[in-house]
């Protein structure tokens, strides 16, 4: 059975409960993604957990804005040249391509334009087929079972789709093994620099085989090469379609950035703290637009609320976090665009704004999903104005990630 709350105060409140991820709508993740942070739970994902987390300390990610600020330019260069054909843009194909750069850069040590590269395209639309495929699985009852599944061509279709994500992230795998080989020993590679997160996972997977396999290997890049790039390209395109829809918050943006970079020549680490309405934007777009909707988690004992209702041990919940968000009781006005929601001095509680969900699960790499939004956006306004398209308003539509049914798109206008 299955209940849908608002927030994760059911599970966590003040005190902190250990309850799972839920193996019965998850596990249709798992031909996917395997096994990572995402669909683990108890010791090994304490373990997993533990030994990824130096991969986010800020040291690793300062040097990170920089590859992001590059990703970000191909794709607004890309931009100006689709001006000329003098119609509204989708944004979030391109976005997605870029955030894939980002990631690619910046975890996996890739070098190279992924925006450019046909590989990079089939794997995207392999990640588009397995959000909505996954999700339709879990809603239909003649699709629980593996053996019936397989047989339907949604099953068949699923299965083409894993099979084209695990070949990108083989391929990035086995490429990465090979420059680490051509370096030098792991050990003079690890007394040199610091580590990104895949020469995490093979330095664990060196020095502890018995215990992290090869099917562990993958299932972490799996997880956070989807994880990394398709909630930041979700994130980034609703932001963008919120600024577009408000012009004087967008202005309002933009001339804090134009006071901070100028030209926008270079952005660093330290310009991401100096961007206070632009965050406070950011955050309310991410309030309106979760990046990811919700979660399921599975009692590990039984919980009484404080209206007297009470849930049993085993019991699927489902904490929405677009309703959240969305709801009149959390948030005054819900449905109004309003940064000041987020200003230093406002007070709200700790689990009323969840889009990297919250407690000891919330998401690891949630950092650096911040920066590269606040990059992105920033460089975004230096060059273009952005006005919505009348004629198509996207449609938020909840699936493991936030999508639109109708796509996102924007007029764009160069700015002189």
């Amino acid at each position: 059975m299955a209940s849908a709350f608002p927030s994760l105060q059911c599970l966590s409140g003040k005190k902190q409960r250990p309850d799972p991820k839920s193996e019965g709508s998850y596990r249709f993740m798992a031909p996917w993604i395997g096994y990572g942070l995402l669909l683990l739970n108890g010791q090994t994902w304490f373990q997993h957990r533990r030994m990824l987390t130096p991969a986010f300390h800020y040291d690793i990610l300062k040097p990170y804005v920089g590859l992001m600020a590059d990703s970000v330019q191909v794709m607004l260069d890309k931009w100006e040249e689709l001006l000329s054909q003098n119609s509204p843009l989708e944004i979030f194909g391109h976005i997605s391509l870029m955030t894939l750069d980002t990631i690619m850069k910046c975890a996996f040590s890739y070098q190279g334009n992924h925006q450019a590269d046909r590989n990079s395209r089939s794997y995207l639309q392999a990640i588009r087929d397995l959000n909505n495929l996954v999700i339709s699985r879990v809603r239909n009852i003649f699709y629980q079972k593996d053996i019936i599944y397989r047989l339907t061509p949604e099953g068949r279709l699923n299965h083409r789709a894993c099979q084209l994500a695990h070949q990108h992230t083989d391929r990035v795998i086995k490429m990465r093994k090979a420059q680490l080989q051509e370096e030098g020993e792991l050990e003079k590679v690890r007394s040199k620099r610091h580590l990104d997160f895949l020469d995490i996972l093979l330095f664990a997977q060196r020095e502890n085989g018995n215990s992290f396999s090869d099917k562990d290997l993958r299932a972490e890049v799996d997880t956070f090469m989807f994880e990394g790039h398709d909630t930041t390209a979700s994130g980034i395109s609703w932001i963008l379609y919120a600024l577009a829809t408000h012009p004087e918050h967008q202005q309002r943006c933009r001339e804090e950035v134009q006071s901070l970079l100028g030209d926008g020549a270079s952005i660093t680490w330290d310009h991401l703290d100096q961007m206070p309405y632009t965050t406070m934007c950011i955050k309310e777009a991410l309030r309106l637009y979760p990046p990811v909707p919700g979660v399921g988690r599975e009692l590990s004992k039984p919980i009484t609320f404080p209206d007297g209702r009470s849930l049993p041990k085993g019991f699927l919940v489902l904490p929405s976090f677009y309703a959240l968000h969305h709801n009149p009781k959390v948030w005054p006005n819900p449905e109004v665009f309003d940064p000041s929601r987020f200003a230093p001095d406002s007070s709200r509680h700790s689990h009323a704004f969840l889009p990297f969900s919250g407690g000891s699960r919330n998401c690891i790499g949630k950092q650096f999903a911040m920066n590269e939004m606040k990059v992105a956006v920033a460089l975004t306004l230096l060059r273009f104005e952005l006005a919505p398209d009348p004629f198509r308003v996207p449609v938020p539509l909840p699936r493991i990630v936030l999508m639109s049914k109708n796509g996102i798109h924007l007029h764009l206008r160069k700015l002189l």
